[in-house]
């Protein structure tokens, strides 16, 4: 009868590097508009990096949340709509 290996100590599962964004890239553009007190409005952040609207949306939806990000929209007295990072939950 063959006898029974001893398990192995149990390994703690290493955490993840927090994910950033390159100095220099469109993103670091962009995560450097939403840090502002203020924020960034979908236009302005059009013209700073040459994305469409659905593209700067993707990323904030995706690769901001990846990072452990959160996005708060707002909407100031003047109706044009802001975005800019919150609190992370």
């Amino acid at each position: 009868m063959a006898k029974k290996q001893p398990k192995s100590p149990i390994k703690k599962p290493t955490p993840k590097p927090t994910r950033t964004a390159r100095k220099g890239t469109k993103g670091a553009t962009l995560l450097a508009m939403l840090q502002k007190s203020e924020g960034a409005s979908i236009s302005e952040m059009m013209q700073a990096t040459g994305w469409l609207s659905h593209s700067i949306r993707g990323f904030m939806a995706g690769s901001l949340k990846k990072q452990g990000k959160h996005v708060v929209s707002l909407v100031p007295e003047d109706g044009a709509r802001r975005y800019r990072l919150g609190d992370t939950q």
